[in-house]
């Protein structure tokens, strides 16, 4: 197999919740472009971790359970940060493993390159688009996430959307968000628990409604 200079944060052997209806591993691919407050895995933002992981010997355990799991999800971080994501994918793939993504749809035109390898996309929606600089210190990541949306979802690959209820977003925001996903044909749309941790936010969260 081709060699891969994938940079893994963290390794997951054994999942149940991470990929719907299937029993799966978790590659966390290290590195992130965005600095979200509430982000669960802060460790995973910097482009170099503390304890970094070979992606062969990742590889390695993934052959060992093959039989044993269904899928394999690339989540972070920002997996489509790293220009080696897709032939880590296909080195997966060549196991016989389901493929799942999990990604704020950082950069809408490398995943559009990627939905012919992926089996199903959990894909983060934080606010209305025109909001997104407050949560992740990024102007253009508004428009950047929902291009990676209505890429998704034209690609027909199994989606589920996922927003976090950070308690600096207005609810009506929210209440626009969710009527805006409907509109779009969501029909995957999970609102989940904000959970604070000590990532500083990039800007303090002053948004109108």
């Amino acid at each position: 197999m081709p060699d891969s200079p994938l940079r893994v944060g963290g390794f997951v052997p054994f999942t149940s919740i991470d990929y719907p209806g299937e029993l799966a591993a978790v590659v966390f691919c290290q590195g992130c472009p965005w600095r979200c407050g509430y982000c669960h895995n802060p460790h995973l933002l910097p482009a170099r971790g503390h304890q970094m992981l070979d992606w062969k010997d990742v590889l390695a355990q993934l052959e060992q359970r093959q039989g044993f799991l269904d899928a394999v999800v690339f989540s972070g971080g920002e997996p489509t940060a790293q220009a080696g994501l897709p032939q880590a994918i296909r080195d997966t793939k060549c196991l016989g493993y389901k493929i799942g993504l999990h990604t704020a749809g950082c950069y809408p035109e490398r995943l559009e390159k990627l939905l012919p390898l992926l089996d199903w996309i959990g894909l983060d929606i934080k606010e209305l688009p025109q909001h997104y600089e407050s949560l992740t210190g990024v102007p253009t990541s508004g428009a950047r996430a929902w291009e990676s949306l209505a890429l998704a979802l034209r690609g027909g690959v199994p989606l589920q959307v996922r927003t976090t209820l950070d308690p600096g977003i207005p609810a009506q925001h929210i209440s626009r968000l969710c009527r805006l996903l409907k509109d779009m044909g969501v029909q995957d749309h999970k609102l989940q628990e904000y959970r604070p941790t000590d990532v500083p936010a990039p800007n303090p969260i002053h948004l109108a409604t």
